[in-house]
């Protein structure tokens, strides 16, 4: 008699139930550089932005994963998902960014580097935003011949990514995106809020003038 084989499907978790930032801090440095990329890239049409997502990179063995906290890869569609499997999207990212902490800083520096040079991220950025953990706070690594190497920072500490064509720069426990293009600073989430809040209270402030002209000249 013969026993058919068992088939199961491999469950891969979307969550470790930990907490996504050390702190209030860290938490929202990584929210605010993921919308900063989103707006960047949101007429790209190909490149998909995320962080703190499981990214499990070999198929069958779910503790082959990594949690970036934010990334960007090329290549494919932007829409959400609940985790990114390396099998099924193809391109791994190539731009990664970590905000390190006393919880993450060795693993940033140690098993994270060494999965992302394999996984062939071109460049990865370590952002400690209260200069407590990495010395210098901000440091930066480009692959070549599928080894990291360090980027020399900037007269002003500022790193250029190749792949986003960002300067990235520190502005005070924040880390700043820059249009290397253009100049033009990628803004943060309460940045977007204010400028938004700014541009309704001109609107505003115009309907107000046109309706005082209006009633002055007898037009209704």
């Amino acid at each position: 008699m013969t026993v058919a084989a068992f088939q199961y499907d491999v469950v891969y978790p979307e969550s470790d139930g930990q907490p996504m930032g050390e702190t209030d801090f860290h938490r929202q440095e990584m929210m605010d550089l993921i919308s900063a990329l989103e707006g960047y890239y949101e007429d790209a049409g190909d490149v998909y932005v995320s962080g703190n997502l499981f990214l499990y990179y070999e198929k069958g063995v779910p503790r082959s994963v990594v949690c970036p906290d934010v990334f960007v890869v090329k290549g494919v569609d932007p829409g959400p998902r609940r985790v990114y499997k390396l099998w099924e999207e193809g391109p791994a990212p190539s731009f990664v960014i970590e905000v390190s902490s006393e919880s993450t800083c060795d693993e940033d520096l140690g098993r994270k580097k060494q999965i992302y040079a394999r996984l062939g991220v071109e460049e990865y950025f370590l952002h400690d935003p209260f200069e407590e953990y990495l010395s210098p706070p901000f440091q930066g690594f480009r692959l070549k011949n599928g080894e990291y190497r360090p980027m020399k920072l900037a007269a002003d500490g500022s790193l250029e990514s190749e792949v986003t064509g960002l300067t990235l720069r520190r502005e005070g426990h924040h880390l700043r995106l820059v249009n290397a293009a253009t100049g033009e600073p990628l803004l943060r989430m309460a940045e977007t809020r204010a400028k938004a809040r700014s541009l309704e209270e001109e609107l505003a402030r115009l309907r107000q003038e046109l309706a005082r002209r209006d009633s002055s000249t007898g037009r209704k």
